[in-house]
C-alpha cells in the first residue's frame, strides 16, 4: 500500500485515492507489482531561479524546489530601446523547464529597477512602450513561463519618489495619471491579449488595509487577477505562527490563491527595528552566524508549517537561495557563500522532501489493477516491469487511472 504519514492539519494538501494501472494496451494490470514516487508537488514551493547553471548550487537547488521565479526587471531586462536579455533569459527558462520545474515571471510592471531611458520619454510614448513591453515578454516567454507578478507594488506606486537625476519616473506618473485601479486594468488587458490563459498575479510588500482596500476596488471594476501576492522579507525577526495566519485570514476573503511569493528570515544578526525602508539599511559586512542559522532552520521550519496549513496559501517563494546573490547582501540565503549547505536548507528539505513527500514505495495492485494513494497531492510516476507512467492527483481525485508504457 503506498501511504505517507499526515498530520491532520494537512488535510487539505493530501489525496486519498485509488489509481487505476493499465497497461499500453489499455488493460489494467491485475496483481502486479508496481514503484510509486512523488515528482513534484500541487503546492508551489518555489525560490527565485539559481543564478549559476549545471553547478552544484543547481543540483541543491532541484533537490528542494519545484518552482522558480526569474527576474524581468525591466531596467536589466531591456537597457537600452531594443536591447533585450531574451536569450539568456530563455536559456535559462528552458534549462529549469527541462527539469519539471514550473516558471514564473517577476515583474511586468514596476516602478523600481525600470529602465530610465522610459522616464525620459514623454508620457504618451512611455505607456506606448510600456504596453508593448508587456505584450513583448508574455509573448516570447509563452509556454515556458505563463505565470507573471503583473504589477509589483502598486499601493506606493503613484507616490513613488526616488529620482536622482530629477527625471520623474515614468511609472509612477502613468500610475498617478490613471489611477491604481485603471493602470492595474491596463497592464492585465494588456497581459491577456496575447495570453489569456495566463496566471496573473497582484503582488505587494504592503499587508495592511489599503492593499486589501485595493484589491477589493480591482475586483469590484472586474479586472481579473488569479492570485494575491504577498511579500514577507523578514530582515528584522520572524512574524510569528499567529501574525503569518492572521495576514492569510485577512487575504483569503477575496477567494483567490494566496501565494507568499517573496520569503527570506535571516541566519545573522537581524536589522535594526526602527529601520523602516529595509533598502536604508547598509552595512560592509553581513555576516551569517552559527546562533543565526539555527534560529533561521527553527524559524522556516514555523513559518512553513503555518503557511501550508492555511487552506488559501498555494504558493511560497523563499527570495534569495544563497547569500552570495541575497538581497541587501544580507545572510539571507539557505546556502552559504561557500556553497555548503546552512541548517535552515536541510531543515526546509526535511519538510519538502521528507515529511510532505512520497518516496520510491513498492505495492502491488488488487485484483481490479487498482493501488491506494495517499500523499500530498502532485504528480506521481508509475513504474511497472520497466514500463513507466505519470499521473497528476489533486485533492478531490477519488479515483484516477494511469497508463505504464
Amino acid at each position: 500500500m503506498t501511504a505517507i504519514l499526515t498530520s491532520s492539519r494537512y488535510q487539505h494538501r493530501s489525496v486519498d485515492a485509488r489509481v487505476l494501472v493499465l497497461d499500453a494496451q489499455g488493460q489494467p494490470l491485475r496483481d502486479h507489482d508496481v514503484t510509486v514516487a512523488q515528482v513534484r508537488h500541487e503546492f508551489g514551493f518555489g525560490c527565485t531561479a539559481p543564478g549559476a547553471p549545471d553547478s552544484a548550487l543547481l543540483t541543491q537547488w532541484l533537490d528542494l524546489f519545484d518552482t522558480a521565479t526569474l527576474p524581468f526587471y525591466w531596467g536589466r531586462y531591456e537597457p537600452e530601446p531594443g536591447r533585450t536579455d531574451v536569450v539568456e533569459l530563455t536559456r535559462r527558462a528552458r534549462e529549469l523547464a527541462a527539469h519539471g520545474v514550473r516558471l514564473k515571471g517577476h515583474p511586468l510592471v514596476w516602478h523600481t529597477v525600470k529602465a530610465p531611458w522610459v522616464d525620459r520619454l514623454p508620457l504618451d510614448d512611455a505607456e506606448r512602450v510600456l504596453r508593448e513591453r508587456i505584450r513583448r515578454e508574455v509573448t516570447d516567454f509563452a509556454g515556458l513561463i505563463d505565470t507573471w507578478d503583473i504589477v509589483n507594488e502598486a499601493v506606493i506606486m503613484p507616490r513613488f519618489e526616488n529620482e536622482p537625476d530629477g527625471v520623474r519616473n515614468a511609472i509612477t506618473r502613468l500610475c498617478e495619471k490613471y489611477g491604481r485601479v485603471e493602470f492595474i486594468r491596463a497592464a492585465v488587458d494588456e497581459a491577456r491579449s496575447v495570453s489569456p490563459d495566463a496566471v496573473l498575479v497582484l503582488n505587494d510588500f504592503d499587508l495592511g488595509p489599503e492593499y486589501e482596500r485595493l484589491i477589493e476596488e480591482v475586483l469590484e471594476s472586474g479586472v481579473r487577477i488569479d492570485a494575491i501576492g504577498l511579500q514577507s522579507h523578514m530582515h528584522k525577526g520572524y512574524r510569528g505562527e499567529e501574525q503569518v495566519h492572521e495576514i492569510c485570514e485577512r487575504f483569503s476573503r477575496f477567494g483567490l490563491p494566496l501565494h507568499w511569493t517573496e520569503t527570506s528570515l535571516l541566519s545573522g544578526d537581524l536589522m535594526p527595528r526602527h529601520i523602516e525602508d529595509l533598502n536604508d539599511y547598509v552595512v560592509d559586512e553581513w555576516p551569517s552566524t552559527p546562533e543565526g542559522e539555527q534560529r533561521q532552520a527553527d524559524e522556516i521550519v514555523r513559518h512553513y508549517r503555518a503557511l501550508v496549513e492555511h487552506p488559501a496559501v498555494s504558493a511560497v517563494t523563499y527570495w534569495g537561495f544563497d547569500d552570495a546573490t541575497a538581497w541587501l547582501n544580507a545572510p539571507s540565503g539557505l546556502i552559504r557563500r561557500d556553497g555548503s549547505a546552512k541548517p535552515a536548507y536541510d531543515a526546509l528539505r526535511g519538510l519538502v522532501r521528507g515529511e510532505w513527500w512520497l518516496g520510491s514505495a513498492v505495492t502491488r495492485t488488487d485484483a481490479d489493477g487498482r493501488i491506494p494513494l495517499r500523499a500530498f497531492a502532485g504528480e506521481f510516476e508509475v513504474v511497472a516491469g520497466g514500463r513507466r507512467g505519470s499521473v497528476s492527483v489533486g485533492t478531490r481525485d477519488e479515483q484516477v487511472r494511469v497508463t505504464v508504457e
